[in-house]
């Protein structure tokens, strides 16, 4: 997803969903027992969980939410036609069958996907879910009063850049058909091997045409999933689900279902959502978060105290901070000046800024450090971690600078160790040594967000960041590196304004592979080829880490979310 932003966030983890949201990536939690802690760690059905978040989970509609993998708690109500593997680290980052009885049957191009739905699924009052339910729910998430989903429908599915939903269009999408009440078939205008990766997003969710309600469906979707929404209030600030009796584990491989009640709590402080679960007093035992991560500050009061350092889910989710330049704006028209400032950053002040080794990884590469994105070692600016000021000088010197020059860092002023004053300081600092005065621009949130989406407005040097919408290197690489994806009146996240054919036609090739384990090794290759053209520094990859209640048991983290799996809790 990509998270923070519109996708960038869209990740945030999350984003995430997001982040999803948001999410972290790796081997699942380093620093607890994967099946949970204390005594009996086996997983029993019964009880209540409790999710203490700071973000609501509002617009609670399919047709609205930004998911990827199916969201968390979206997730549990909303079933797709394929979702992610519920598992710790690298297995989890699979995408696999849902409703559908596998990932996807596309004909020789990719330009078309057939699935078809397993036998037995209902939804919560007892009707069959049918393959018209699915893509009456797709055609929904068209209607202008419903947006706010993944965008790659409108563009991947063949003559629906237009379509305005059904609410105004009874016809439908030609794209889609229904030929029986198991089968789906979806046209695409080209070529895309990552389509099952798609099919997870929430827009895949059935919906009985009978019971929409528009913008009110929200309240109460129809749920497919093992829970049903019993109360949503405020907007998603307090939603209470509840077992569907008519959802069956024989016809779904990856949710548990083993709380009894999932009671989600949102509007809380980020410190008070900590302090909770690190008492882990009453209900609070039994809880988790799907949106809160531990501060520095916070990560050291607990390191230090075994028993909460044991209640500490670690993951890493496909996601990467780094330096953007714009090459239109002086002197980051020159390559020379691009590549004395990566050899001036000192990765070790920025991982420390950032909150330190425990939550943030160093990166020399745009792609996460993950197999599934096709992560390919290299650094086409060796500077070790501490940066190399005296090459930087050299490289200076070369581009016309050998006296230095002075240099405007556009950063935001939101306290997210992202983004933020901390960030830019230990840049401003490490470049300083090589002769660079850099001057720091602090924005608030949405000025920031606005001057550096807009082609129009674009600094010559700012920080960003960027998450993944699924754990491939299609979603990273594309929207910042393709030249035909750059928006110039609206929100545009190629911030280098690349636009090189050779780029543009491999990623056209990559996305007509199947074969997404060879997909994965060409967009590590293509990850390198534009690395060398220093566009972008890469800073660091983000490490989450969270507190759970200390009678939550089965912890699942896997690398497509990077959090905790609600789908996979038990409580005592």
């Amino acid at each position: 997803m990509r998270q923070p932003s519109v996708r960038a966030r869209r990740v945030a983890a999350a984003s995430v969903s997001l982040v999803v949201a948001a999410g972290v990536a790796a081997c699942g939690p380093e620093d607890s027992d994967a099946k949970g802690t204390g005594g009996d760690s086996t997983p029993h059905k019964g009880g209540t969980l409790t999710i203490l978040n700071s973000q609501p989970q509002s617009d609670f509609d399919p047709a609205r939410l930004y998911t990827s993998g199916g969201g968390n708690v979206p997730s549990l109500v909303f079933r797709t036609l394929t979702t992610r593997n519920r598992e710790n680290g690298e297995a989890g980052a699979k995408v696999v069958p849902d409703l559908a009885t596998d990932t996807g049957r596309p004909n020789k191009d990719a330009t078309v996907w057939t699935y078809t739905l397993k036998k037995g699924l209902k939804y919560e009052d007892g009707t069959p879910i049918t393959s018209a339910d699915i893509k009456y729910g797709i055609e929904r998430s068209f209607a202008p009063e419903l947006s706010g989903g993944a965008p790659y429908l409108r563009d991947w599915l063949a003559g629906a850049a237009d379509y305005q939903g059904p609410y105004k269009d009874k016809k439908g999408l030609a794209a889609i058909e229904t030929p029986d009440e198991r089968t789906i078939v979806f046209h695409l205008n080209k070529p895309e091997g990552e389509f099952p990766y798609l099919a997870t997003q929430t827009q895949f969710t059935p919906v009985p045409k009978s019971k929409d309600t528009g913008t009110k469906y929200e309240s109460h979707p129809v749920s497919s999933g093992p829970y049903k929404v019993v109360k949503n209030e405020n907007d998603g600030e307090h939603l209470v689900l509840e077992r569907n009796p008519n959802w069956s584990a024989a016809t779904d491989a990856e949710r548990k279902a083993y709380p009894d009640t999932i009671d989600v709590r949102s509007g809380l402080d980020s410190s008070v959502i900590n302090q909770r679960l690190s008492a882990s007093q009453g209900a609070d035992a039994a809880a988790v978060t799907t949106d809160t991560n531990l501060g520095p500050a916070e990560l050291a009061k607990v390191s230090g105290d075994k028993e909460l350092a044991a209640r500490v889910g670690t993951g890493h989710f496909g996601y990467t901070n780094y330096l953007a330049f714009n090459p239109k704006v002086k002197p980051f028209d020159n390559p020379k000046v691009r590549q004395a400032i990566a050899y001036a950053v000192d990765r070790s002040s920025v991982v420390n800024a950032a909150g330190g080794s425990a939550l943030a990884e160093p990166a020399t590469t745009f792609l996460p450090n993950q197999k599934s994105f096709g992560y390919t070692p290299y650094d086409p600016f060796p500077a070790g971690q501490a940066g190399n000021p005296a090459k930087a000088r050299e490289l200076l010197a070369q581009a016309g600078y050998k006296n230095g020059l002075t240099l405007t860092l556009t950063h935001s002023n939101s306290k997210d160790f992202e983004t933020s004053p901390e960030i830019a300081t230990a840049v401003q600092d490490a470049l300083k040594k090589a002769g660079i005065t850099v001057k720091l621009q602090g924005l608030e949130e949405n000025d920031y967000r606005d001057k550096t989406h807009s082609v129009k407005t674009e600094p010559g040097l700012f920080l960003a960041h960027w998450g993944a919408d699924w754990p491939s290197g299609g979603p990273f690489l594309a929207p910042i590196f393709d030249g035909r994806q750059i928006v110039k009146d609206g929100a545009n996240f190629n911030t280098g304004l690349l636009d090189d054919k050779s780029v543009n036609d491999e990623i056209d090739a990559i996305n007509k592979l199947t074969d997404l384990d060879a997909a994965a090794r060409r967009w590590g290759a293509l990850d390198k080829k534009i690395g060398e053209k220093a566009l972008v520094v890469p800073l660091f990859h983000p490490v989450y880490k969270r507190l759970y209640g200390k009678d939550v048991k089965n912890i699942v983290i896997s690398d497509w979310t990077g959090v905790l799996d609600v789908s996979q809790v038990a409580v005592k």
